[in-house]
């Protein structure tokens, strides 16, 4: 049995290499932006703040990835993590979202092939046994799934436009998720726990690491590289110990999508906004613009590092929330977790009057 001691040093580790790994590689990309990586014209991509800026960031998350997993395999050379289904289907899925976003972040890929890499996600995780079990129908739930893993992938790259909000919002996602595996740890979510924990805790640190340059005035962007492979990185975490708390915790279904949707509040709340107003101006939801809840708040007054501090505090806030939720459940009080709801509701009320009442500046 190991020792709480020694898992916490573990743990420790692998956060202090993640963000060394992506302290290195943000730096070096940073200094070989002009000569290394994607060299036509969409190696920078011009943001909210109107200046160019490399969009390579994302690819610190994919090393970091595969770094976490190749430690493990070395420091735990008796568990051979390719002899596991689901992790199978996050490294053969998360290889093709992040190939898929650096193939758009140099060629500006086309939407239905976008959408077509991102259903094959859904289908391999769905094939790999990473599945969201809500009505216990496997065609219905594996459908969910598919639906599922489009919308965070989409949502989070929709997010993605301006200084750290994305990032940040990632980064109190995981931890809601690490919090689940942690808490209810004896609910044996299976054999590989460790290793889950393990890539939470070494992306956090990668994002961390990201942020230092990330943060207003960033000096690099994620890309779709990055927003791609870290959506898909939350909806396999989310599913696994978000979604799915209730069912392993014996309790109802329902309370897995009240957890996530306090999890992803923020971006939940601005993709929810902006396909409601797109749509109310007859406009594809795809379609990308200025016209983002981060955008009104800066029609609003707000300076660009205020609108991240904005989404810091709505980010820990739901962090914070979903620690009391889950705690809840291990206690068995369900019932007024749906309340919990509320946050959500109240959060998508104040961005969503905010680009009524601040409406995007041309």
């Amino acid at each position: 049995m190991i020792s709480l001691l020694l898992v916490f040093s573990i743990l420790l580790g692998f956060l202090i290499g993640g963000i060394i790994v992506s302290l290195i590689c943000n730096k070096l990309l940073l200094s070989f932006s002009h000569s290394l990586g994607i060299r036509n014209k969409n190696d920078i991509t011009i943001r909210w703040s109107n200046q160019s800026k490399p969009s390579l960031g994302g690819i610190s998350f994919f090393i970091v990835f595969i770094f976490s997993s190749i430690a493990f395999s070395i420091i735990f050379n008796d568990q051979n993590i390719f002899h596991n289904n689901e992790y199978l289907g996050l490294i053969s899925a998360g290889c093709l979202a992040f190939l898929m976003g650096l193939a758009d972040d140099a060629y500006n890929t086309k939407p239905l092939i976008k959408l077509g890499i991102q259903i094959a996600c859904g289908v391999l995780f769905v094939l790999t046994g990473t599945i969201i079990d809500l009505t216990h129908v496997f065609y219905v739930d594996a459908l969910l799934t598919v639906v599922w893993v489009i919308v965070i992938m989409n949502s989070l790259n929709m997010l993605d436009n301006m200084d750290g909000i994305t990032a940040t919002t990632v980064v109190f996602v995981l931890l809601s998720c690490l919090a689940s595996a942690c808490i209810f740890k004896e609910a044996g979510f299976d054999e590989l726990w460790f290793l889950w924990t393990i890539l939470l805790i070494s992306m956090i640190g990668g994002l961390l690491g990201f942020l230092k340059y990330n943060i207003y005035p960033s000096k690099i962007f994620m890309g779709d590289a990055g927003s791609q492979f870290i959506g898909l990185f939350v909806a396999f975490f989310a599913v696994k110990f978000l979604w799915n708390v209730g069912p392993y915790t014996e309790n109802h279904s329902w309370v897995g999508i009240v957890i996530g949707l306090v999890a992803l509040t923020p971006a939940a709340a601005d993709t929810l906004t902006v396909v409601i107003n797109r749509l109310k101006r007859g406009q594809s939801p795809m379609v990308g613009g200025k016209d983002h809840t981060t955008h009104h708040l800066v029609y609003a007054g707000f300076k660009d590092i205020q609108v991240w501090y904005v989404f810091l505090s709505i980010g820990l806030a739901a962090f914070l929330l979903v620690i009391v939720m889950l705690f809840m459940v291990k206690s068995a009080i369900i019932y007024p977790i749906a309340l919990f709801a509320i946050y959500f509701v109240l959060v998508f009320g104040y961005l969503y009057r905010n680009t009524i009442k601040f409406p995007e500046k041309k």
